[in-house]
């Protein structure tokens, strides 16, 4: 395996209900990175503020989408914009 990712961030159901077409490329992506040894890792996006109501933790709406591929238990849950703001992922 190379020393190498695919890192999909952020896709998610509170923001991909009509994101047919851009999941379809990630995941033509993702068996690209499969095919080539690449890692695949994932970001996920929950906000722990009542004021937001997208990406609530244990809600359906911060749950990955569902025709998203997911390939690896890499599966990381951010709380701020960044990825690296993932202590697991950093």
């Amino acid at each position: 395996m190379q020393n190498k990712a695919l890192v999909v961030i952020d896709i998610q159901n509170d923001i991909t209900k009509n994101y047919k077409e851009i999941i379809d490329n990630i995941n033509r992506s993702v068996e690209w990175a499969v095919k080539n040894e690449v890692h695949v890792v994932y970001i996920r996006h929950e906000y722990l503020s009542e004021k937001i109501k997208r990406f609530r933790p244990n809600t359906q709406g911060a749950e990955l989408a569902p025709d998203l591929n997911v390939v690896s238990t890499n599966i990381f849950t951010k709380n701020k914009g960044s990825a690296l703001s993932s202590e697991a992922f950093a």
